[in-house]
């Protein structure tokens, strides 16, 4: 196995050579040809490939100046195989797009293909009637108030008994601790309490290192590495051979699949023996609330039956949460208090706001912590947190967990703005660049003001069209209510009681995944108030 790996990895950069120097004729001709354009040159085949290239390291900056430099923020480009796409920060067209003609725009087939391994048909990677199922049964879990309270329980005892306690020990021992790192064990411990009710103590002192948590990060990037590959065709000749990364995603996948299918496999036998003894479940996670709500889905066939209530589809969509639960949190608020250390304005700001909610408390200790005094909110006082709201909005504009989206046309249209979308074409939204549009945001649109966000003294909702962080239309996030109550939590507690400083001279680069986490350490030095 190891001679047939090494053999394609020679071969690759053979077959690039040979393409490179067939197209590299023409690229010299088009480019003599197009001159200075603010467009990238399109080649037949390879499409955007040279250019992808070249600004892979800053990609989602790059998009951003293309499409500034666009009069309609849209440019139409061609994708390696020959498919033709636009990418757009236009608000008219990415409401059109996810609202007006929700029905037109898919999740693409190849977005389909690529991600099916791993997220298969859940609610992230569907269309159509599976997708409705999933996003009925889950709209109703997530709104319920008993789903609600058991989150903003949890969230709070995993900052009080695990959140504190780590950032305590590296304030007293005087260490830096990387706090990226530590917001995703946390996120990872909590959305596993959420969706399966077991904990992983991902976030204990010790900072262990786990099976789990690591094949599912595997999982999630070497995923998404299969759309960085220039030429489409070539993960999956590595995927039949057994080759490289697609072995180590094998892997990776077949230990995420064993994990969720033994816990499914379990809890339902838990729940038969407790419907035997006509009892009620006393759990209150995700995976309880889908398995009693897709029991009593009614179906019309025994085929839809296998369809929307095997334990295999349980899989899917509770590693599609589960995606959205541990990655999306921690990335906001690694981006989030990088931005915070270099405006101490707005933490204090903050931290006034805190102070003044405290104070409306009667009969209780003093807001002020002192010794091993740890505060805990209400869901009441996080919604009083209106200026910590926006705060954690103006962070999200600029440093949107998810950069870029995409659908895909089912029959040809036109957008707002004009453009032609042909049958099967993309259509790509930059959720990056939108946040520094000069055309939406104004002149200072790449400042980080939360009092942007307040009009009158009174804190604005800005059009989902416009702040597309929490998508939009029928495909909005059901989460959102749940991040914001862990965002502000984590920021609330934190702030109330340290003071984390960052390396000045650091300057963080994003990666290239789902989600855009912060290449590296984002090393901290905690102190107490």
């Amino acid at each position: 196995m190891e001679m047939a790996e090494l053999s394609f990895n020679l071969l690759l950069p053979c077959v690039s050579l040979v393409v490179s120097v067939f197209f590299l004729l023409q690229l010299f001709f088009r480019v003599r040809q197009k001159g200075k354009s603010e467009n990238p040159t399109l080649l037949p085949v390879l499409g955007i490939l040279f250019p992808l290239i070249k600004n892979r390291y800053r990609l989602h900056d790059w998009i951003t100046d293309l499409l500034s430099a666009s009069p309609s923020n849209t440019f139409k480009y061609q994708r390696p195989g020959g498919i033709r796409s636009y990418i757009t920060a236009n608000p008219a067209n990415v409401e059109y797009v996810l609202k007006t003609h929700f029905e037109n725009y898919r999740k693409g087939e190849r977005l389909n293909i690529i991600l099916h391994d791993f997220l298969g048909r859940g609610i992230f990677n569907s269309n159509g009637e599976l997708w409705k199922m999933q996003r009925k049964v889950a709209s109703y879990e997530f709104n319920t108030k008993s789903f609600r309270n058991f989150v903003v329980e949890t969230v709070q005892s995993e900052i009080l008994e695990r959140l504190i306690p780590v950032l305590s020990k590296a304030c007293n021992e005087g260490f830096s601790i990387d706090l990226q790192d530590v917001l995703q064990r946390f996120t990872f411990d909590n959305i596993c309490k959420v969706a399966f009710g077991v904990d992983p103590a991902c976030l204990e002192p010790s900072l262990p290192q786990l099976p789990f948590a690591r094949v599912f990060g595997d999982a999630t990037e070497l995923s998404f590495g299969r759309f960085l590959y220039g030429v489409p065709f070539l993960w999956r000749i590595k995927r039949a051979l057994n080759l490289g990364s697609e072995r180590r995603l094998r892997r990776a996948i077949r230990a995420v699949d064993d994990f969720a299918m033994n816990l499914i496999r379990s809890r339902s036998k838990e729940i038969a023996e407790i419907q035997l003894k006509g009892s009620d479940s006393p759990r209150n996670d995700l995976l309880s609330r889908l398995m009693a709500a897709t029991n009593e889905f009614e179906t019309e066939t025994v085929e839809d039956e296998d369809k929307y209530k095997s334990d295999a589809f349980l899989r899917d969509m509770i590693v599609n949460f589960m995606l959205a639960g541990r990655d999306s949190p921690s990335t906001s608020l690694t981006w989030f208090f990088w931005v915070l250390s270099s405006h101490p304005q707005v933490e204090s700001a903050i931290r006034h706001e805190i102070l003044q909610i405290l104070s409306k408390r009667k009969g209780e200790m003093e807001a002020e912590p002192k010794g091993g005094f740890n505060i805990s909110f209400t869901y009441e006082e996080f919604r009083e947190m209106k200026y910590l709201h926006a705060a954690v909005c103006e962070s999200l504009r600029l440093y949107p967990p998810v950069p870029l989206d995409s659908r895909s046309a089912i029959q040809d249209d036109i957008l707002p703005d004009g453009s032609f979308v042909g049958k099967g074409w993309g259509v790509d939204y930059s959720i990056y660049a939108m946040g520094r549009m000069e055309s939406i945001w104004g002149a200072d649109c790449l400042e980080f003001k939360p009092e942007r966000w307040f009009v009158g003294g009174e804190f604005v909702r800005e059009n989902p069209y416009k702040f597309t962080v929490f998508n939009g239309g029928p495909r909005i996030c059901l989460g959102k209510e749940m991040a914001f109550i862990q965002m502000k939590s984590i920021v609330a507690s934190i702030i109330h009681k340290f003071s984390l400083e960052v390396d000045k001279s650091f300057v963080p680069t994003y990666t290239l995944d789902f989600n855009m986490h912060m290449k590296g350490e984002m090393l901290v030095t905690v102190r107490t108030r």
